[in-house]
Parts: C-alpha cells; structure tokens; sequence
C-alpha cells in the first residue's frame, strides 16, 4: 500500500487528481481545471465495437479515456491516442504508464489536421472521436483555454476530422463518433463525401421526455448506403439515478 501511495504522488502534478474509472481496478489522471472526461467519452467507448487483433485510433483523446477505456472492454491489439494539447497529452500518457498499459497504447502529441500525414494512409482498423461540437468561436471568451479547444472548433473542425479519418482507416474500417444531433445532417453529408458510409446511430436522451442531447455513430470506410438506428439510451430514469443501461456502461 505504500509503494502504491508513492507511485500514486509521482504520477500527479499540482491541481491533477486521479479518478477511478471502474474497469480492471484502472484510473485516470484529471485536472478540473482543464478539461474532465465526461459521460459522451464513456458512451462511446461502450458504442464502440473493438474485434480481437485490431488496431485503434482515437482522435483528439484528451487525457487518454477513450483509448484506456477501450483496452478494458476489448481485445484490440493495440490503441493509439492523438492529442494537440501538450499538457493533456501528457497526463494520458502518464495515466497509461500508471496503469501499467505502455504496451498496449500510445498517446503521440499532433494535430489532427496531420494525423494522415503522422500515421500514414490504411494505418488503423478503428477510429474514434469525441471531437469539439461548437461551430466556430460562438460563445467563446477564450479561445487559447483547454476548455475551449475541447468544445469549440477552434483548432479543428468536423470536416478535419472526417477527411483524416477516411484515410487513415483501412478499407472497410469503422469509424465511431459521439456528437451533437443538431449538426446531424452536416455530419452525414460530410462523412458521405468522403466515402464514410453511416451504418448505425443511437441517439442519447437525458430523461424519456427530453429531446436528444447526444448522438453515437458508426460509419464504414467504402460501405453500401444502409443505416440501422437501435433503440435510443436514456440516461436517467429519476432525478440523480441512471438508468440499468448507463450503470452497465460505465462498469458499476
């Protein structure tokens, strides 16, 4: 227990806290004064299907939730992490080396803008993205902010986002994204143009009686035109309390 406590004080910067993430005893390294992971990142990873032997990308990972998660709840064979922020990319590769993984995944400092150019054309099975859902700057007071460059596409848009994945992805490769339903026509549109087929889609509600907040989407790289919409998720059945489905997702 005192080694553990000691390689728990030298994983951690001031302001980092470190977070139970309730798969195979892994935590993550968070500071609440940049950008926390939060429910999309966990129902994507749950949307997201992984096949033994494959490999994954997950664009602008943050602090290396998606990736991390991933490696608990499949057999992928190996899980690559890109992020432009220096500092986050460094707490996900710490988080990594804390929970033993640097093996499995690799967190690599880069602009999505480049990722083809980084990794190379065909290089991956799987992509996932959590990517900024704001248009443009609307809203924004600081657009240098970590926060900011999380939600906003300040550094990136959906079409950067879509146009890398469809060449990194190997032919018939599949392609995972949570968004926002209001932009839905413009992410359909986009990832037709560039030969990434939507082929399955389930919408988040917070309660049965809201309107969609979230959207899960799989697409596949040079797939016939033919989409499933499942059954949508609801999060909460009651005030505070999560619905079975959530609870299943998040591993409690």
């Amino acid at each position: 227990m005192a080694n553990q406590s000691l390689t728990i004080q030298n994983s951690l910067k001031e302001g980092e806290r470190l977070d139970e993430l309730h798969r195979n005893g892994y935590k993550i390294i968070q500071d609440k004064n940049r950008f926390c992971f939060g429910m999309d990142a966990v129902l994507l990873s749950g949307f997201a299907q992984v096949k033994q032997g494959e490999a994954v990308l997950d664009l602008g990972t943050g602090t290396g939730i998606i990736p991390i998660l991933l490696e608990a709840k499949t057999r992928g064979r190996h899980f690559t992490g890109l992020e432009i922020q220096p500092d986050s990319a460094d707490m996900a590769r710490r988080s990594v080396a804390y929970n033993h993984l640097e093996e499995k995944i690799d967190i690599v400092t880069g602009d999505i803008k480049d990722a083809s150019s980084i990794f190379g054309a065909s290089s991956f099975d799987v992509i996932t993205t959590n990517p900024p859902y704001m248009i443009g700057e609307h809203g924004l007071k600081n657009p240098d902010e970590a926060k900011a460059i999380a939600r906003h596409e300040v550094l990136c848009t959906l079409e950067d986002v879509v146009r890398e994945s469809a060449k990194l992805l190997r032919p018939k490769g599949r392609f995972y994204m949570v968004h926002r339903p209001f932009r839905l026509s413009e992410i359909f549109c986009c990832m037709t143009r560039y030969g990434i087929e939507p082929k399955r889609m389930k919408l988040v509600h917070p309660f049965v009686d809201k309107e969609p907040n979230m959207v899960l989407i799989e697409g596949l790289r040079g797939g016939n035109p033919r989409m499933t919409v499942e059954k949508p998720l609801i999060v909460y059945k009651g005030k505070g309390e999560y619905t079975d489905e959530i609870y299943d997702v998040y591993g409690y």
